[in-house]
């Protein structure tokens, strides 16, 4: 990954470039209406404050279990054991995301939804909440995580999860075999180069005009700026919005050319 110089200069350098959150001059009718409807929407929604809770409790949980890392790895410790406390603090999205996703999730009501990367099941939550009439699909490596994530569905009374254990290799083909049409995807599972491109080539067979797939840390690394750069070229993105942290792409025929925005969030 980059160090936290490194990638202080690269997120300056974006907020300077990018286009500002108001969506004043957005000629994209769709973009146009991300950017107001979702992106700005500062309503407290209740489910934010259930999610948050659980965060919370987890934060304080000095419990330690023993973690299988399949991705890139952790930046804070090279132990395989950990405090579910330290996977809460450096692994979980912050809630600006989640909630971001959240809005997402409510706005465009897929009914598919992939996850890759469960972790203690922060996220997924929000994406659960976002549509509790959607299936969503959440896989996860570590089985202790795993186990986790579980026991947080269930005090949150989440009943739209289906969780799949094992590492993504062997899990994603079936999991899509199973479920042939994706409607919104969050990729955070492995942040190099290769896995992500393989993971967004499988996930093309599966995808329609309406599909979003959200990429998690594209400047994270070299690594994941050169994956988000080869899936942004790909013929079939249609438009592609970086939101530093993260990065969308759509697939929606209504863009007669490929559009390509950076904008502040």
């Amino acid at each position: 990954m980059y160090s936290p110089v490194t990638l202080t200069k690269k997120y300056i350098q974006y907020y300077w470039q990018a286009n500002n959150s108001r969506g004043h001059g957005m000629h994209s009718p769709f973009v146009f209406n991300f950017i107001t409807k979702v992106l700005n929407d500062t309503t407290e929604y209740s489910d934010y404050k259930k999610v948050e809770a659980l965060r919370q409790q987890l934060l304080q949980n000095n419990t330690v279990i023993e973690v299988q890392d399949f991705g890139a790895g952790s930046v804070t410790t090279k132990s395989n054991q950990r405090k579910i406390s330290a996977i809460a603090k450096h692994a979980a999205k912050p809630k600006k995301f989640g909630q971001l996703l959240y809005r997402m999730v409510q706005q465009y009501k897929p009914n598919t939804i992939l996850e890759l990367g469960t972790s203690l099941g922060i996220t997924s939550s929000y994406l659960a909440w976002g549509n509790p009439q959607a299936k969503l699909i959440t896989l996860e490596g570590a089985p202790s995580i795993a186990n986790t994530a579980q026991q947080n569905f269930t005090q949150l009374q989440l009943q739209n999860i289906q969780q799949v254990v094992g590492p993504f290799e062997g899990t994603l083909d079936k999991t899509l075999a199973q479920n042939p049409t994706i409607d919104f995807a969050f990729l955070d599972g492995n942040h190099r180069y290769e896995p992500t491109v393989n993971y967004f080539n499988q996930l093309l067979p599966h995808i329609h005009n309406d599909t979003i797939l959200i990429f998690d840390d594209i400047h994270w690394s070299l690594e994941m700026e050169q994956a988000w750069q080869e899936i942004m070229a790909h013929e079939s993105v249609q438009c592609s919005i970086d939101l530093f942290f993260i990065g969308i792409v759509l697939f929606r025929k209504e863009f007669k050319e490929k559009q390509h925005f950076a904008i502040r969030f």
